[in-house]
């Protein structure tokens, strides 16, 4: 199954609320990754789909994904109340949840979260910087098109690309040049 039919058979089955609450959940810490991988391995089923329990037995270092997946299910059911725990995992230490979170960004075109990715911007990873100009570019404002700006001399082709495309649709979607 895809992610995107994991999380929505999910729903289907448990409610959507449910579903984003447990995400919610695992994003702030009120569920921590280790009790996600042990006490709670029926609702971690709800965002990764019937091979969880084989990650259950996972190395500790691991367990940052239950995050990443908690994140991601954010790409295909919304609730407004997320927000509050994406700007959470927004500054999470693993850099695939903060990677998410900027999909999830540019995907809804959540303004509110723009500043709170910024640091993507200058990521060690070609990747990170890429995803993150995109969402800058998708919900950012004037005030963010230096930092895009400062991207088209990136040593990474693919974020050069990434920082063209994210002024060319903030430019449109402002209505005004940036450059």
């Amino acid at each position: 199954m895809t992610p995107r039919e994991i999380v929505l058979e999910a729903c289907a089955q448990h409610g959507e609320d449910a579903v984003i609450d447990f995400a919610i959940a695992v994003l702030t810490g009120e569920v921590s990754p280790e009790e996600a991988f042990t006490t709670e391995v029926g609702k971690l089923r709800w965002l990764v789909g019937p091979t969880v329990g084989g990650w259950a037995k996972l190395d500790p270092v691991n367990f940052y994904w239950a995050r990443v997946w908690a994140a991601r299910i954010f790409l295909y059911v919304w609730r407004d109340d997320a927000i509050d725990a994406l700007l959470v995992a927004a500054g999470d230490p693993a850099w695939r949840v903060r990677e998410h979170v900027a999909r999830i960004t540019a995907q809804r075109e959540l303004g509110q979260l723009v500043d709170a990715l910024l640091p993507g911007l200058v990521f060690e990873l070609p990747r990170v910087r890429s995803t993150t100009a995109r969402a800058v570019g998708a919900a950012g404002e004037a005030e963010h098109a230096e930092a895009l700006q400062d991207l088209l001399d990136d040593p990474d082709h693919t974020v050069r690309a990434a920082a063209e495309k994210a002024l060319d649709r903030m430019e449109a979607r402002l209505d005004r040049s940036l450059r």
